[in-house]
């Protein structure tokens, strides 16, 4: 395909174009929301077909596109969709901006009455925000070109004077961070059922973007990025800090070290080597919290807690302990041999050397074999007590400790 995902998009205002200055990283603010990727039309003129694979390799069905396919909207667009940005339209608050609810028409995209048409995200960049334009572009030149079931959809943007937004399609059910750590009666817990449906699909989202030619390394992966619609369906969103994966036989690309401690790689962290594998020990991180029901980071926890790989990946490979660590909300859902499975490719993710972490496309392949297990979960005696209820604190961003910034993201607002 040969496609360069550095590629600038047009600039409308040469005169208004912002400064792409590296920035600062923000701590997690925003969480019940939803964000997006490849909009893409019935013709498929003009298109790259991604084509790595079978096509009946489900995590590999998807396209990228020659150069991004996307509505451009006007600021009075958008302000029309969404009621001159109304706060009680706001859907999340996060370090890019706020993330509103508005309504476009289903066919052309075209804003329409409010309550009428199709309900969209729409994330408007905060004027002070000095982490803005650099991940507004990569927004647009990655999800404006990427096409997949486990990807969200970005349908468009607006670039006028100092005004920088994007529309995405709306997903109602939130991120997964919501659904595993909000304590609300509003949020049912996720069965093991769930959790499994929500991994398999994040799974196949990163399996895509490693296994195009141009490779994709994520960066960001966490469980505030992981958006659900209303059945479940995990995507990916928020790919601000995706970067194209090494070339010219390279094992890895050297960049500054951005993303959130708790899931960020340790090779990555310690020398700012960024290896496709680096996304696969974020994976592994969310498939511990899935497993446990705790966050990734909280400081919150009694010493040696905080760091949930740190204190629970000892425990992953004890059959007695691994039961004990489980989310107690899923007691009785699931069958001995599926956690065990699941928490032998957890640790294998969290591996410390790359190279000994599992590919994405091979943790699709493990998982699907966890959901097909027909076996029966045994009654339990007595009710295991979990941790899982004491802690809710949020993974936070810290300073690297490289002196460059880590992010944190919430869904659907940008960071």
């Amino acid at each position: 395909m040969g496609n360069c995902f550095g590629s600038e998009i047009l600039d409308p205002n040469p005169s208004t174009k912002s400064n792409s200055s590296t920035r600062p990283s923000t701590p997690d603010t925003s969480k019940n929301y939803s964000s997006g990727v490849g909009f893409s039309t019935g013709s498929s003129t003009g298109r790259s077909r991604f084509s790595v694979a079978a096509s009946e390799d489900s995590c590999l069905n998807g396209e990228i596109l020659p150069t991004p396919n996307l509505k451009t909207y006007s600021f009075s667009d958008l302000k029309a969709a969404t009621r001159n940005f109304k706060s009680d339209t706001v859907l999340g608050v996060g370090g890019f901006g706020t993330v509103f609810k508005g309504w476009v028409d289903e066919k052309t995209l075209t804003p329409t009455k409010v309550g009428t048409g199709m309900v969209v995200a729409i994330k408007k960049l905060n004027s002070e925000s000095v982490q803005g334009f650099e991940e507004w572009q990569a927004e647009v030149n990655f999800l404006g070109r990427l096409s997949h079931p486990n990807l969200v959809k970005l349908l468009g943007y607006c670039w006028e004077d100092k005004e920088l937004l994007l529309v995405y399609e709306f997903m109602p059910k939130g991120s997964l961070e919501n659904h595993l750590f909000r304590r609300s009666t509003a949020i049912e817990p996720l069965s093991w059922e769930l959790r499994l449906k929500i991994a398999i699909g994040a799974a196949r989202g990163l399996a895509f973007l490693h296994s195009s030619e141009k490779q994709i390394i994520y960066r960001d992966f966490k469980a505030s990025n992981i958006l659900l619609d209303g059945s479940y369906h995990a995507k990916l969103s928020d790919f601000g800090l995706a970067k194209v994966g090494p070339s010219a036989g390279n094992s890895h690309v050297t960049t500054r070290v951005m993303g959130t401690y708790g899931y960020a790689a340790p090779e990555y962290i310690a020398t700012g080597h960024l290896y496709v594998k680096s996304d696969v020990y974020g994976f592994g991180v969310v498939l511990l919290e899935l497993l446990t029901g705790l966050r990734a980071l909280d400081t919150k926890r009694p010493g040696g807690q905080h760091n949930l790989v740190d204190w629970m990946k000892p425990m992953l490979s004890n059959k007695r302990k691994l039961k004990s660590i489980m989310d107690a909300r899923m007691e009785g859902q699931y069958s001995s041999k599926a956690a065990t499975l699941t928490a032998q490719l957890t640790m294998k993710c969290l591996e410390g050397e790359p190279k000994k972490r599992p590919s994405m496309k091979e943790v699709v392949e493990v998982l699907e074999q966890v959901e097909s297990i027909k076996e029966k979960p045994k009654a339990s005696k007595s009710k295991t007590e979990s941790s899982s209820h004491r802690y809710k604190q949020s993974p936070r961003s810290y300073p690297s400790p490289r002196g460059a910034s880590n992010h944190g993201s919430g869904a659907g607002s940008g960071r």
